[in-house]
């Protein structure tokens, strides 16, 4: 089976110019077939502002109402999608920039919570994997913003991270899929203050123990929640590291493994 990787790219990076830089190079270099999909960075935030739309997280998650929705849409699937498509093409990488409403690659519904109304947000149902599976073997890298719809018409701000994994597992069935989140961090820390204590390899029992004892906390749970579902739904292998090390996640050298007992 030919080997995909889907490759997640974190907001502090596509923030830093030099580091998203680097980044793509390091993007353009890995041999095969290959998805990336990127977050929001803060440029949404810094925009809103200017335009005196209030902005209202909770628990790290974004409350999008109809005025930031139109604002994420601009800034994720327009500005910074089109930037990084832009910037690979510069590298002699020929790539596409999607949304979820392109091609119906991602259909989603809006998210239903019993005591929090997220507005506009979405959980993903399906992934178009036949539109993904042609353009990737066209040689096309397909560039996916964080951004999907409802097949009625409504556009949906979706966690990358959970696009990410829903990609990697859809794909799964099609490619050995190889999931990997970059991001400013060289992988998940005994203490996050220290880049020099990188976790090697977490397991579901290590992980419910770093959580009681609170070594993993606030954003990371949701990101390895969603690496743990992807293990355990055919991905052959989850890596989360710094995006500058990219050519070392790939080959293992660096980052947290995620992995089976």
């Amino acid at each position: 089976m030919n080997k995909l990787y889907v490759i997640k790219i974190g907001g502090n990076i596509i923030d830093d110019d030099v580091k998203l830089q680097m980044f793509l190079s390091s993007f353009v270099a890995v041999e095969g077939r290959k998805i990336l999909i990127h977050g929001g960075g803060k440029l949404a935030t810094k925009l809103a502002a200017q335009l005196g739309v209030e902005q209202q997280m909770i628990d790290g998650r974004r409350i999008t109402d109809a005025e930031t929705l139109k604002i994420v849409t601009m800034v994720y699937a327009g500005y910074i999608n089109k930037n990084i498509v832009a910037q690979l093409q510069s590298r002699g990488s020929n790539a596409i920039g999607l949304c979820g409403a392109d091609g119906n690659v991602i259909q989603s519904h809006k998210r239903h919570h019993t005591s929090i109304d997220y507005g506009f947000a979405g959980d993903v149902d399906t992934v178009n994997t036949g539109l993904l599976q042609s353009l990737t073997e066209q040689g096309i890298n397909v560039v996916m913003a964080p951004i999907t719809h409802n097949k009625e018409g409504q556009l949906l701000n979706t966690n990358a991270d959970t696009i990410a994994q829903e990609i990697a597992q859809a794909m799964s069935a099609l490619y050995e899929t190889h999931l990997i989140y970059s991001f400013e961090k060289a992988g998940v820390l005994m203490n996050a203050a220290d880049d020099s204590t990188v976790i090697n390899s977490i397991t579901p029992a290590s992980y419910k123990t770093l959580k009681d004892q609170q070594v993993i906390y606030a954003g990371m749970i949701p990101k390895l929640d969603n690496a743990f579902a992807a293990l355990h739904s055919g991905v052959h292998r989850v890596v989360i590291g710094k995006a500058e090390q990219l050519q070392e996640l790939i080959h293992q050298q660096s980052g947290t493994s995620i992995v089976h007992e």
